[in-house]
Order: structure tokens, then sequence, then C-alpha cells
């Protein structure tokens, strides 16, 4: 599963393999947060309810992976308004608390129309007090916009799309198959029949920088993406099976390379729609390249003044700055990849 900082993964030096961690995971775009998640509140079942009739309580708009934006940033509005968005009291999520402010979230119908009003655009309130007019046409792609948010907005986002995306994925029980309601503030669904909970999801899948003897990056393109897309590989954790292991087996599976040592770098939240990603650099300890054809098309060593050329020549089209894929390629760049 292909995917998407500074510093630059130590070199290879005689008898020791010197990995070293420059991969902050706090300072990664989506796993910035400064909210409290306010777990300890979410079994009050009058939490939802005394928010929203709390005139400082903001709200984030979130409907299919996407986040009401203005300005640049996330449109953070007041619950009086993110009412009119709401088709019912399970629409309503606990994101948080910061600097006294409650944060919650709503969850919008997929075609982003607001149920209690059907008028192309609604007033919503700036993150800053200033009012503007905004409608279906201002929801934005958490993936597009992640790394150019503030740590606050960009957490408060992340946790809002992965919410709604097991909400939408996960409306019955699994054990039954009977429908399920929403409690504990949005955080767990309980089964109508059977009375089992079912709390979120999240799949860990690894992501890993694969550098050989030459200190060349590994880098593949997938089947389903544009041609000049290129990041580093990745994928799911299977049952039973080591992060580390997974880092192995998966760079054996894509492009028929060994990997000996790794080590851990950093991880990120992917909520598109539930994956963890976790870092890793891995040392190759073969170089000869066969791509399976199914999830890889290509795959190929670059060394730095390769890929520089490449990208400047629009040959090679990197990671998005959301993901972490972005944070490994430009932690063994050494820096910003070029414009």
């Amino acid at each position: 599963m292909p995917a998407a900082g500074s510093g630059r993964l130590p070199r290879r030096r005689a008898g020791r393999e010197p990995y070293g961690c420059r991969v902050r995971s706090d300072e990664l775009p989506l796993s910035r947060a400064l909210a409290d998640r306010a777990a300890e509140r979410r079994g009050d079942p009058q939490v939802l309810a005394a928010a929203r009739d709390d005139s400082s309580t903001r709200v984030v708009l979130v409907a299919d992976g996407l986040v009401l934006g203005v300005d640049g940033g996330l449109a953070l509005i007041p619950a009086d308004e993110a009412a009119r968005w709401a088709s019912d009291d399970a629409s309503w999520l606990l994101l948080g608390e910061h600097d006294g402010t409650t944060y919650l979230a709503v969850r919008v119908p997929t075609d982003r129309t607001p149920p209690a009003r059907g008028a192309a655009a609604d007033l919503l309130v700036h993150r800053s007090g200033a009012q503007a007019a905004h409608g279906p046409d201002d929801f934005v792609a958490l993936r597009q916009v992640g790394a150019d948010l503030p740590a606050l907005e960009a957490g408060l986002a992340t946790t809002a799309v992965a919410l709604d995306a097991w909400h939408a994925r996960h409306p019955r029980c699994p054990r039954c198959g009977a429908a399920t309601e929403v409690v504990q503030a949005g955080w767990v669904r309980r089964c109508l029949v059977d009375g089992s909970e079912h709390y979120p999801r999240t799949d860990p899948a690894v992501i890993m920088a694969i550098v050989d003897d030459d200190d060349r990056l590994l880098l593949g393109r997938a089947a389903a993406w544009a041609e000049n897309r290129w990041s580093t590989l990745a994928g799911f954790v299977e049952p039973g099976e080591s992060l580390e292991n997974a880092v192995r087996r998966e760079v054996a599976e894509e492009v028929g390379v060994v990997v000996g040592d790794v080590e851990y770098l950093g991880s990120q939240p992917w909520p598109f729609p539930a994956s963890l990603m976790v870092g890793f650099v891995g040392r190759a300890t073969t170089t000869s390249l066969h791509p399976d054809g199914v999830e890889l098309v290509d795959a190929r060593w670059f060394t730095r003044d390769e890929l520089t050329a490449a990208v400047g020549a629009g040959d090679v089209i990197p990671p998005g700055r959301s993901s972490i894929a972005r944070a490994l390629v430009e932690t063994w760049f050494g820096g910003p990849l070029p414009a």
C-alpha cells in the first residue's frame, strides 16, 4: 500500500546501523493536537446538551472526509449555527476542550446541505469572530489542507474526520447485525438488541523509508495513482505480526527487496478512513527491484541529486505535505523538497 521534517537519516557507519529518530510525531501535520479530549466527560449524558447551550462552544462541520473551511483555516462555528446542519442528536460528537472552550463536531449529510435549512449558504463565524456566508462548496479535504492548519485546528479536524468515518461505516452491531445507537458523546455505539458496546477502530499500517548501502531511497508508484506520483512503500499490519516484520513483508511482497534492520521513526493518524501510519526506516540488504504489477507498477532507487532533478522536471510528484510519507522523504533528503 504505497502512501503520503527536516533532518537527515544518519549515514551507515562501520560496525553499526546508527539510525536515529528525526521525525517528531507531535510535529507531523495530522498528529498535532492541542485540545484535551476530555474523555472523562463522555459518560455524562448531558455533556453534549450543556455544550450546545454554551455560547462559547465551537463546532467543526464534517462530511465524508471534508471539513468546513474559511480563509485557509478551519471554520469553528457557534453551536446554534451548527444546529442547522445537524440531522439529529446523534450527529453531535465531543472533540475535547482547550483554554476553557469546548469543541464539538457535527456530522453533516454527504451532500453537505443543511437539513434544517435548505439555503445554499448559512451564516457562519470565522475562528477570529468575523462573520461570513459559507455553504456546501466551502467544505475542503483534510488531506489537502491539513499541513496548513494551526495545531489546534489540525487536531480537531483529524479527530472529527476519523469519528465521522467510523460512524458512517459501522451503523450496525458486528455481533448480531442489529441497529446501534450513539452513546458516550459520540465515542461508542451500543447495540439495541444485545447491549454490546463498540468503539472506534484504528487500523495500524507501516510506512517506510527504505535505504540501501549507498544511501539511496526507494520510492514506488501505485497503479491507482497519477502517472508521475511517487511515494514511500506502506502496508497494513496483519494479525499476529509485529510492526517490524510487517515492514519487511510488505517491501518483499511489493518490490522483492529484502530488508534487514528496521527502526521506528514516528507515527501519524490518517483517517481515510481509519489508519494509524507508523513510520520506519529500513536498511535494504538487496537492491534488485521487481514491482508486483498489482499494487506497484514501478519502483526506483533515488539519490538526492536524482530526486531533486526528477521533482524539478515534474517527473516525480512527491507525497502531499499532510502525509507522514512526505516527512519520511524529507528526513532522508535533509530538508524540504524543491518546489
